[in-house]
């Protein structure tokens, strides 16, 4: 026993190992101050979702890990939307392949974005009472819950975003062996039954590649599972917990617009609003707009009031580099 727990905590070490050299060689490495965050979010990503299908080969339960992911909101507000995601990731591709190809993204109006990112509400509240609408719930199926087992099977889709490629459990596709999977294809194998669980599964991924590859980080804009990381950002209340923030200094501004068009996301509260924290439940953190304002010490990220992150002038060659 003690040589398996021995085994499993040397390879945690050496993937933890291989993931910080990667992001000190992308530090080494890329120059362009414009693409340095990008690649070493693209990293970080994609060791995030090789994270996943370790924690999800140990005899974890799913509701453990979504406490988890929930707890971490409390500090960290969104970033796990804009770095660990591992759905976040597959649309970040999407979108690097359309920019590759040079093909345009389109933009939403500005009021249907609002709209969308209230619907994540519904959508959160329509699948937190799914088992309480599909019949009544026998005191035999109360312990299920703990298991997101039963009637309570739909909580699970909380979680869906962060399931891999490759899962460690049976999964409706198979290839040499290997089972693959794609967010919410679990869930929507579980509901459309064995006989459509590939064509419903295949016209999920079609669709959401599709309007990835237009419109950037779609489903993020009312995906459910980012209304339970964005709530405390959303009510007044709350919004002193988080310890990661993004600030702008206001007399350093000078309304260029960038911070508004490379926001993934469309938020555009970081141009409209003068200065201080940026509070919107929008924002995922992901620092694209750090990394392309022009302005030194313009836009800030703060952890617990201390600068870890700000945006520099990559207009002339860096002092540093």
């Amino acid at each position: 026993m003690w040589l398996q727990i021995l085994s499993e905590i040397l390879k945690l070490t050496v993937f933890a190992g291989l993931t910080l050299a990667g992001i000190l060689a992308i530090i080494i490495w890329k120059r362009d101050l414009k693409t340095k965050v990008t690649y070493m979010r693209f990293l970080v990503q994609a060791a995030a979702m090789v994270a996943f299908y370790l924690l999800f080969s140990y005899t974890t339960e799913l509701l453990f890990v979504l406490v988890v992911i929930f707890l971490l909101s409390i500090f960290w507000g969104r970033f796990f939307c804009g770095w660990l995601c591992p759905f976040g990731f597959y649309m970040d591709l999407v979108a690097a392949l359309r920019k590759t190809l040079k093909i345009r993204y389109w933009n939403l109006q500005d009021g249907l974005n609002k709209i969308l990112d209230k619907f994540r509400y519904a959508l959160l509240a329509l699948f937190v009472f799914l088992p309480f609408m599909l019949g009544e719930i026998e005191p035999w199926q109360w312990p299920l819950a703990k298991f997101l087992a039963g009637p309570f099977k739909p909580i699970s889709v909380l979680l869906s975003p962060v399931e891999p490629l490759v899962i460690p459990w049976e999964s409706t596709i198979k290839v040499y062996g290997v089972n693959l999977s794609y967010p919410y294809a679990s869930v929507i194998a579980f509901y459309s039954g064995e006989s459509y669980a590939l064509l419903c599964i295949s016209i999920f991924v079609a669709l959401t590649l599709a309007s990835s590859f237009v419109v950037r980080r779609f489903w993020c804009r009312f995906c459910p599972t980012g209304a339970s990381f964005s709530v405390l950002n959303r009510f007044k209340p709350f919004r002193w917990i988080p310890l990661l923030r993004l600030n702008k200094v206001e007399e350093k501004c000078t309304k260029c617009g960038i911070c508004k068009r490379v926001c993934p996301a469309q938020v555009t509260d970081v141009y409209e609003q003068k200065g201080g924290d940026i509070k919107t439940s929008m924002c995922m953190l992901c620092l694209r707009c750090v990394e392309l304002c022009p302005y030194e010490d313009c836009l800030r990220l703060n952890l617990a009031g201390k600068t870890i992150f700000k945006s520099r002038n990559w207009l002339e060659p860096s002092k540093i580099e």
